[in-house]
C-alpha cells in the first residue's frame, strides 16, 4: 500500500464521492484549549466515510466479476455504503447484518436495494452464512477494512485533509480518527505520510473496545472480549486487521480511549456548535479531542465525524443528556 494506490482511488471516486467539508466553530476550540478543525464525513454519501472504501473496492473489479454481485458483513455503515456503490454499478448486493445493528441502517440498506440477511450473533456463525452464499451465488466479498482497495478509499479522506488544511495554514497537526478495524485510520495516515508528513494520526476508540490503542502500545494484534454492544456499535470490532495494523504501528501515534458518556457529550456539542448529526461511534474523535487535552501536544487537531447513521431515540437521548454542555 503505498500514496498512489490511494491516488488511483480517487480518480475512480472523483465525481461519485463527496468532498466533505472542514469545519470549525470558536466553541470547540474553547473547550479543547486549541484549534479544532472537524472533517465531516456524517455529510458523506450514506452518511459515513464507509461509501469510499466501498466504492473503490467495486470499481476496482473486474466487469465481470463486478456483474456477478458482491456481498458484505457489516452493523450497518459499510453495508450502506456497499449497497449505494453496487446500486450505482447496476449488480446486486447481499448484506449480512446482525440482527440487532440499529432499525435506522438496517431499513436504509435494504431502501438502497440491497438484500439483507439478518443473524444471531449468539448463535449463528456470518461466515459460514456468507461463505454458503458466496459459492453459491458467485458473490465477491467486501471487507469492510482490510481489503487494499477499502483501505485505499478511505484514503481519499486523508487527502483532502492535507489539502483543505493548509489552504488554512495548517500543516502541523494531529489528526483523531474514530477506529473499528483501521481502514479509515491507515488509510488516513498513508495520505498523510504522503502530502501532509508533519501530521500524525491518533486512533480513537471507545472504553472496553480499544483493542488498537492496546494493540499499538504493545506491539502486537490485541483482540476485544466480545465483537458486539456498547453505544459505540460502528467502530466496534474484535480486532484491528492484519493489513491494517502494521501501517498503524508504523505511522500512528499512541491510541485515544473515551468513554460512552463523552462520546454522547461530544454528540451534542457537534450538533449545537457545527450542527451536525453525529452517531456515537462517529464522534469519539471529537471526545477525545474536547475532554482529553492532556493527550495532545499540537497547536490544533484535526477530528474525523466518521458517521451520522444514529437511531432518533439515542441522538434525543445525547441531546436531553448534555444539551449544549
Amino acid at each position: 500500500m503505498d500514496i498512489t494506490k490511494i491516488e488511483a482511488a480517487a480518480q475512480r471516486l472523483e465525481g461519485h464521492a463527496r468532498v466533505t467539508p472542514l469545519l470549525s466553530s470558536p466553541f470547540l476550540d474553547k473547550i479543547a484549549g486549541r484549534r479544532v478543525l472537524v472533517k465531516a464525513e456524517c455529510l458523506q454519501h450514506t452518511g459515513s466515510f464507509k461509501y469510499r472504501g466501498a466504492r473503490s473496492a467495486l470499481s476496482a473489479l473486474p466487469d465481470a466479476q463486478r456483474a456477478r454481485g458482491v456481498i458484505a458483513f457489516s452493523s450497518g455503515n459499510h453495508a450502506q455504503g456497499v449497497a449505494l456503490a453496487a446500486r450505482a454499478f447496476g449488480v446486486s448486493a447481499v448484506i449480512i447484518m446482525p440482527s440487532d445493528a440499529p432499525r435506522l441502517k438496517i431499513d436504509n440498506t435494504r431502501a438502497l436495494g440491497a438484500e439483507v440477511i439478518l443473524y444471531d450473533r449468539a448463535s449463528e456463525n456470518r461466515d459460514a452464512i456468507g461463505a454458503t452464499l458466496s459459492q453459491k451465488r458467485g458473490l465477491t466479498l467486501i471487507k469492510p477494512f482490510d481489503d487494499p482497495d477499502v483501505i485505499a478509499g478511505q484514503g481519499t479522506c486523508g487527502l483532502e485533509i492535507a489539502a483543505q488544511a493548509a489552504t488554512r495554514g495548517v500543516t502541523h497537526a494531529e489528526v483523531i480518527v474514530c477506529c473499528g478495524g483501521g481502514g479509515l485510520t491507515s488509510g488516513i495516515a498513508l495520505a498523510l505520510q504522503a502530502k501532509a508528513p508533519d501530521m500524525q494520526v491518533r486512533p480513537a476508540e471507545p472504553e472496553n473496545y480499544d483493542d488498537v490503542a492496546r494493540s499499538l502500545a504493545s506491539g502486537r494484534i490485541e483482540r476485544n472480549a466480545t465483537a458486539s454492544g456498547g453505544l459505540c456499535d460502528a467502530i466496534v470490532t474484535q480486532q484491528p486487521g492484519d493489513l491494517t495494523f502494521p501501517i498503524m504501528k508504523r505511522l500512528c501515534g499512541p491510541g485515544l480511549v473515551v468513554s460512552e458518556s463523552e462520546a454522547q457529550k461530544a454528540m451534542a456539542q457537534a450538533f449545537s456548535r457545527l450542527k451536525l448529526v453525529a452517531e456515537p461511534g462517529g464522534a469519539v474523535a471529537l471526545a477525545a479531542a474536547l475532554y482529553h487535552p492532556d493527550a495532545f501536544e499540537a497547536d490544533t487537531v484535526i477530528v474525523t465525524i466518521s458517521g451520522g447513521n444514529v437511531d432518533r431515540a439515542v441522538f434525543t437521548a445525547a441531546l436531553e443528556r448534555f444539551g449544549e454542555g
